[in-house]
């Protein structure tokens, strides 16, 4: 009963007559606006020296892949919002699957690397120009990326090899592991246990190290002896420890154990908030509760005019 599929149809949200053009709208709302703030996050960190920094070093890598992030998921799901062919092919679900498992274990693996960076930078203060040199900082973006290709890699040499019948529908709106692993009706174990290892290992793996760094930052902060001093070293890492909550929260809901958690509507909605929403929020976080951002961001624009 095994037939070669040639493509997939994306169910996404179901919605009718104003709603869609209302969802239509906002989601094409969200994005651009995404978009525009990673871009000008990137371009205030390059226009101003006080930002050449590692701190912000990372942060502009992570704005460049939160804009290749969201452009993997979000085109294709707002044109379905108003289109009657939700069609993707075989080819094209597959490629948008690596891509988005990619970017994703790069974040997880870049958000570890900042979190070291805010250890050294507080806790080794005279030793963080040594530490962390233009060398390291570039080496350790690099393990990033081949840390998200690798993994993305691995496990889309597995979800590729299963089989698939005549369901050909998928019940979210882009090409998860999930919604693969249900609609195949090959044996999927073997997949799925690869999957879950790799998750598991891209998750905990910088999760230890972020909570690692940030309980050394608790500990130092609390042996500085003003309430001021500890203020603002603790400033620092406020708007990091944001986002890590954000990303990791949502993301560790859904791929804790990715088949079994399908079976429920909710990882829809989990999902928007990690594709759609903390991509958005993540730059006003950055921007908004750091001052030497906003100061640059004034100089920039104040020069421009």
């Amino acid at each position: 009963n095994e037939t070669k599929v040639m493509y997939f149809i994306l169910l996404g949200f179901p919605t009718t007559g104003d709603l869609q053009l209302l969802l239509f709208s906002a989601l094409l709302l969200v994005y651009l606006l995404t978009v525009l703030e990673n871009f000008l996050t990137i371009l205030i960190i390059r226009s101003n020296r006080s930002l050449h920094k590692p701190m912000y070093f990372f942060l502009g890598n992570l704005s460049f892949l939160e804009i290749w992030y969201v452009s993997v998921i979000e085109p294709k799901m707002i044109l379905d919002v108003l289109s009657h062919d939700k069609r993707i092919s075989f080819q094209g679900c597959m490629a948008q699957l690596h891509f988005f498992v990619t970017f994703v274990c790069t974040e997880y693996v870049l958000l570890a690397v900042m979190a070291y960076d805010r250890f050294v930078a507080i806790c080794k203060p005279l030793r963080y120009p040594l530490i962390m040199s233009h060398k390291l900082c570039a080496q350790l973006v690099a393990a990033c990326w081949m840390c998200g290709l690798t993994t993305s890699s691995i496990k889309l040499s597995f979800i590729a090899r299963l089989s698939f019948c005549e369901v050909d529908k998928i019940n979210h709106y882009f090409c998860d592991i999930s919604p693969l692993l249900n609609i195949s009706c090959s044996d999927s174990s073997l997949a799925e246990l690869v999957d879950f290892t790799l998750a598991l290992l891209v998750i905990m793996l910088p999760l230890c190290t972020v909570v690692a760094s940030y309980i050394c930052i608790l500990l130092t902060v609390m042996k500085i002896p003003s309430s001021q001093g500890r203020q603002k070293a603790f400033s620092t890492c406020s708007s990091h420890l944001t986002v890590v909550i954000l990303f990791y929260s949502t993301t560790l809901f859904t791929y804790a154990h990715p088949k079994l958690m399908y079976t429920y509507r909710a990882n829809k909605l989990v999902s928007v908030l990690y594709t759609v929403v903390v991509p958005l929020l993540n730059p006003l976080i950055y921007c908004l509760r750091n001052k030497e951002v906003r100061v640059a961001m004034r100089k920039t624009f104040t020069c421009r005019r």
